[in-house]
């Protein structure tokens, strides 16, 4: 009797761990195993999505979509090992390749298949379709070809630190860096697509099995307000100005000051988008919108303004300290050519570029209407231009101003800015006073659909009268100053020199000198800004000698090409 107790005990036991197994099997993880069930007996594949297109504002490529492939081998296919390298190498170099690349590059085939005795491994990226067509054609055993999406750059390198590149993140996706490419990478990634079909026990698929799938959405194109003309111009122009006149590096940025629109953006030293694994990370920082630098006497014109806008000056202001050096604390300002011009009018400070007048309405408008124009100005703030990288460099906090800081200040020393800042911030003496917002995308299209981005207007900054008074000093500024002799004649343009010592171990070398040329033309109606930038120049330390006769030379193409023509 015992006996029979005990065996129904177990008996109840077993049943009771049966169905609570089966519980767990059926209620808690059977939605988990279905999908594992389905996952065995189903076959998925990814289907890529088109990336985006980059067009300039004549809706020529910038930047576009073209087929790739990855070419593989099937090892168990190649019976000699060192033909297949020989074949394959004779299309996986450049054409006039020497022999010691040829003999590396079998090595490194050779290396490959040696590791594998089955199985499909890779041998080469970034194949051409017509490089593809020939390996076909030559029947060469074992190999096979996974299509792959590249980029095709129609202008090479030009406005490469522009428009970025596309790369592969971590897990091997294709992904957008730097640029116009990193900036909107999710909309020119589109959304990838899926293939599903019945699979057999080992996870081959079923041919006549039916398919389900889930078409690919193509990413967007983007428009852009890039002129083919000024891009192309300003960077020949970079590249020959850089070499006449020795400088280190350089950039040049394009603008329709009334709009923010950028016309073209260009900096040196740059890479090849479409080659961007040969060159180093610091190759794709685009100086204009990352790199800070003071900017000397070309800050001179708005901190003008602000004074006038102020009301604490006016254009016939007379200076009543330019006579001679000016000391502030301890230390003495002077002008860049240690002349000076007793009862200075505000027209003679921007025509003399006189530190010493600066000075002077640097300690009438004062630290606290200096800060907060500065503010009004855009320094100190991102620009929110559509470019992955921007940064600003912080400016002092009004409190923190000393008196020195306001002296410096005033002529552009002591204060650090972007190309891009600086740009935008005079575009306020081409815009009746107002801030324009840079941009360089107008359009996004995909397909039938599109929609235009609106153009912001500006925030009032300054009024349009001083905007009118600071008009005609900076042409009478550009016809009578130091860099006259390389104006183009007959044409009104609006513009100033800088000429700002690189500070070097906290202290200023004299002989180290960034030159930059800022100017709108034609100064009643702007058609474009331009701002050139050489980077230590050695021919000369001075800008009129350098960054404005680049700027002038620059001028004689984009006048006639805007339609302007002299007036004088």
């Amino acid at each position: 009797m015992d006996r029979i107790r005990i065996l129904s005990l177990l008996l109840l036991i077993g049943t009771a761990a049966l169905l609570v197994r089966l519980f767990y099997w059926q209620v808690l993880r059977g939605s988990n195993l279905s999908v594992l069930a389905r996952a065995q007996q189903t076959s998925q594949s990814s289907i890529r999505a088109t990336r985006g297109n980059i067009y300039s504002r004549d809706g020529e490529f910038l930047s576009a979509s073209r087929d790739l492939w990855f070419l593989y081998a099937d090892v168990q296919k190649i019976e000699d090992k060192r033909t297949f390298a020989d074949q394959v190498s004779a299309f996986t170099l450049p054409e006039k390749s020497d022999e010691a690349s040829k003999s590396a590059e079998v090595r490194r085939i050779l290396d490959i298949l040696s590791d594998k005795k089955f199985g499909w491994v890779p041998v080469k990226t970034r194949i051409e379709t017509a490089v593809k067509k020939q390996i076909e054609e030559s029947e060469i055993t074992g190999v096979a070809f996974e299509p792959i999406e590249g980029r095709t750059y129609p202008e090479a390198s030009s406005a490469a630190q522009l428009l970025g590149f596309v790369g592969k993140n971590n897990d091997g996706e294709d992904v957008g860096y730097f640029g116009l490419e990193g900036f909107y990478d999710l909309v020119l990634s589109g959304k990838p697509g899926f293939r599903e079909r019945a699979s057999n026990a080992v996870g081959v698929p079923i041919l006549s099995s039916d398919v389900r799938e889930t078409a690919a959405q193509s990413g967007v194109d983007l428009v852009t307000t890039i002129d083919r003309k000024v891009q192309l111009t300003i960077e020949k122009y970079l590249q020959e100005g850089m070499q006449k006149y020795e400088a280190q590096s350089g950039s040049i940025v394009v603008l329709d000051p009334k709009t923010g629109a950028v016309l073209g953006m260009a900096a040196s030293p740059s890479f090849d988008p479409a080659e961007f694994y040969k060159y180093q990370t610091k190759d794709f920082s685009n100086p204009i919108i990352s790199a800070s630098f003071e900017p000397g006497s070309i800050m001179k014109p708005l901190v003008m303004a602000a004074g006038m806008d102020a009301g604490v000056i006016t254009p016939d202001t007379i200076c009543d300290q330019c006579a001679g050096p000016y000391k502030v604390d301890k230390y003495f300002i002077e002008t860049w050519d240690h002349q000076y011009h007793q009862n200075s009018t505000m027209g003679d400070i921007l025509k003399h570029s006189d530190n010493v007048g600066m000075v002077f309405i640097g300690n009438r408008l004062g630290k606290d209407r200096m800060a907060d124009y500065f503010d009004k100005f855009g320094f100190g703030r991102l620009t929110g231009i559509d470019l992955q990288g921007e940064m600003s460099p912080p400016m002092r906090e009004k409190k923190d101003w000393s008196i020195v800081d306001l002296a410096t200040a005033s002529f552009g020393q002591g204060v650090a800015v972007t190309p891009i800042q600086m740009a935008r911030a005079f575009s306020i003496l081409a815009n009746d006073g107002k801030l324009p917002k840079a941009h360089i995308v107008s359009e996004l299209k995909q397909g039938d659909w599109s929609r235009k981005i609106p153009v912001i207007d500006g925030e009032q900054v300054i009024s349009k009268d001083t905007v009118d008074h600071m008009k005609g000093l900076l042409v009478e500024a550009v016809k009578t100053g130091e860099a006259r002799w390389a104006a183009p004649k007959g044409y009104q343009i609006a513009g100033k020199t800088g000429t700002a010592q690189i500070a070097v171990g906290g202290r200023y070398d004299e002989k180290k000198t960034n030159a930059s040329f800022i100017a709108f033309a034609p100064a009643n109606d702007p058609k474009f800004l331009m701002l050139v930038i050489l980077n230590e120049p050695h021919s000369s330390e001075w800008a009129a000698e350098t960054a404005a006769p680049l700027w002038f030379t620059i001028s004689k193409v984009l006048l006639p090409y805007f339609g302007v023509k002299p007036s004088l």
